[in-house]
């Protein structure tokens, strides 16, 4: 764990660019999940789990930065895993434009947040 920031000091460069990634990352997950739910299916089930675990734990992990958590680096791992699993469910409707979308700003999340974990804030 690292050593919390006070609060007084902006946040890095990066990290403030983690934080967008990981809000849109949330943004696009809820839009996809509304889509799913609109079209719904059982064959989507898999994909709606995925994108509502990548949904909230983008918004958490965006939050524990924003708020200079001492957590921060383990959340940020654990939502590029999630984030992972959400990009890998998304391509599995490859000719859906939104997936695919949803997807890209999957993979850019998770290596955003793979890149924070470790480092200092």
């Amino acid at each position: 764990m690292t050593q919390q920031q006070p609060a007084t000091e902006p946040l890095s460069k990066e990290m403030q660019d983690c934080v967008q990634a990981c809000m849109t990352c949330h943004g696009v997950c809820e839009e996809a999940m509304s889509a799913c739910l609109r079209r719904g299916g059982e064959d989507r089930t898999r994909i709606m789990r995925a994108l509502l675990d990548c949904s909230e734990m983008t918004r958490v992990c965006a939050d524990m930065m924003m708020r200079r958590s001492p957590l921060h680096n383990e959340m940020c791992m654990m939502c590029a895993q999630a984030c992972d699993l959400c990009a890998e469910a998304c391509m599995t409707m490859p000719e859906d434009e939104l997936m695919t979308r949803c997807a890209e700003s999957c993979r850019r999340c998770s290596e955003m947040c793979r890149a924070m974990a470790g480092a200092p804030m």
